[in-house]
């Protein structure tokens, strides 16, 4: 008999998705464990560093090895690297009853938001809030399909999926053919609560809610996210109403400047480019160079402020205030420069 759970795996010492090409086989690999332990997926959302689905299954433990062994050979193959991604352990929370799935669900569509990316969960494209009630919010665009014969280089080696399964021209399986949008639509009723659910704030109603259902613990965001090490649940919190750092930069955005700006200069023309391949003191002088520049860049904000708040500012930067060269005038965190750029 299939059960409800939730399940999150977290790599908070490196990143676990450094393009969107990562992404899309992150989501890849959902689908295939899915459809060969004949699960039903309702969510999934697909962070840097880790990734959170609902999945109804009878295998939970068979579902996250496939999941987990499909993606993992993937990303070592394309990085030069060995080993086991991810913590050691996942995350696995058993869900029983109308709210606690709900709420499960909540928390799973809008991981986006709560981890300030976007300023709704709709803007984030790595996860499968955009694939229910398609018709009724006027997202019936159909995307550009990849040719049957060029699906094998988006699967992994002696896998095939039916062609009843979807793909874009990114590689990517088209989310509404994999989830079972029917049962989650059913969930939300109308179009109109779903969208009231995606933006409402979280407070004790849900809570309450899932304690009148059944005796089973309530599913909190804290609870859902307890497999992420540092979490901020308060930070969470002020990012579920929509603030997002535009001056920071994505872990995307600061792969895609290490992989094509500053790894090229250490490779000959016939090397695969990998940040895996690079000595560990090499990265370190990578790292130190950048977070040099986002600390240079803060102080230059700062001192552009200052000079606006005392009606003196200048037209002409000083020496200090040199143009950065990689960052692009946003700034970056240390533990960001360290998963980034795998100083385990």
């Amino acid at each position: 008999m299939r059960k409800t759970y939730h399940f999150c795996l977290s790599s908070h010492e490196e990143v676990m998705f450094r393009d969107e090409a990562d992404l899309a086989m992150g989501f890849n690999a959902f689908a295939i464990a899915a459809l060969m332990t004949e699960s039903r997926a309702l969510g999934e959302n697909f962070l840097t560093t880790h990734y959170h689905s609902g999945v109804q299954t009878d295998s939970p433990k068979e579902f996250m090895f496939r999941m987990r062994t499909i993606y993992s050979r993937y990303f070592n193959a394309k990085y030069d690297r060995c080993g086991r991604l991810g913590e050691k352990r996942y995350f696995s929370l058993e869900v029983e009853g109308f709210y606690h799935m709900l709420t499960m669900l909540n928390y799973i569509l809008r991981q986006g938001l709560h981890h300030g990316l976007v300023s709704t969960p709709f803007e984030y494209k790595f996860g499968s809030v955009n694939s229910f009630f398609r018709s009724a919010l006027g997202k019936t665009s159909n995307p550009e399909l990849i040719a049957d014969q060029f699906r094998y280089r988006h699967l992994p080696a002696n896998v095939s999926i039916p062609p009843k399964y979807r793909m874009d021209k990114s590689g990517l399986l088209l989310r509404e053919d994999i989830l079972d949008t029917a049962y989650v639509e059913e969930l939300y009723m109308t179009p109109r609560n779903f969208l009231f659910q995606m933006n409402k704030l979280t407070d004790e109603k849900d809570q309450y809610e899932q304690q009148k259902e059944n005796d089973t613990p309530p599913v909190t965001m804290g609870l859902l996210e307890s497999g992420v090490v540092g979490f901020d649940l308060r930070q969470a919190l002020i990012y579920e109403q929509g603030k997002v750092n535009r001056s920071q930069m994505t872990d995307l955005e600061l792969c895609h400047v290490i992989e094509t700006q500053i790894l090229p200069r250490y490779f000959k023309d016939y090397q695969k480019i990998s940040v895996y391949a690079l000595p560990m003191e090499k990265r370190a002088r990578i790292c130190e160079g950048l977070w040099r520049e986002s600390r240079q860049t803060r102080y230059q904000a700062g001192l552009r402020q200052s000079n606006f708040v005392v009606g003196t500012e200048r037209t002409h930067p000083t020496a200090t205030e040199r143009v950065t060269h990689y960052l692009g005038g946003k700034t970056v965190t240390e533990n960001q420069l360290r998963r980034c750029l795998a100083l385990l």
